[in-house]
């Protein structure tokens, strides 16, 4: 499948939170959220993506995209995610790894990759769920960015 294919497949989040914030929550999401993209605490959350993502490297070949290299070495793919946006394609699944976000997306998981995913998440204090509130439309913009939109 190409990029802009699995864009729209059904999709699931690994993130620090057990699951999506309510528009109308009565709390401070914005707020915590900055709290924890501050450059130290951000960097422990993506030391806990890159774990996740190179255990399952352990299970799965996996393609970095843009390099087309099948199972890169473990600094590659560390480096990588931490330098750039990456599309990380394992079967018919791809992970797309952004380095200023607290989470994973999930694009097109068979339950056997996903069921995995789980596991690894909760040995590194993460969760995984699937939006519900909105529509996530997400499309590659002419320079190859994701751009995402959130429709009612």
């Amino acid at each position: 499948m190409r990029i802009d294919e699995l864009l729209q497949m059904p999709y699931w989040i690994i993130d620090i939170i057990p699951k999506q914030v309510p528009k109308d929550s009565p709390g401070q999401y914005f707020s915590v959220e900055k709290h924890y993209l501050e450059k130290e605490r951000l960097a422990g959350i993506k030391q806990k993506h890159i774990n996740i993502i190179l255990k399952i490297n352990c299970y799965r070949d996996l393609v970095l995209y843009e390099d087309q290299e099948t199972n890169p070495s473990p600094e590659q793919i560390a480096d990588e995610m931490m330098k750039r946006s990456l599309f990380i394609m394992i079967d018919d699944a791809m992970i797309l790894s952004e380095p200023e976000d607290t989470h994973l997306t999930v694009f097109n998981p068979s339950d056997q990759l996903l069921e995995l995913i789980k596991e690894l998440a909760v040995g590194e204090g993460l969760f995984v769920w699937k939006p519900m509130l909105d529509k996530k439309v997400s499309r590659l913009n002419e320079k190859g960015i994701v751009d995402t939109t959130y429709e009612d």
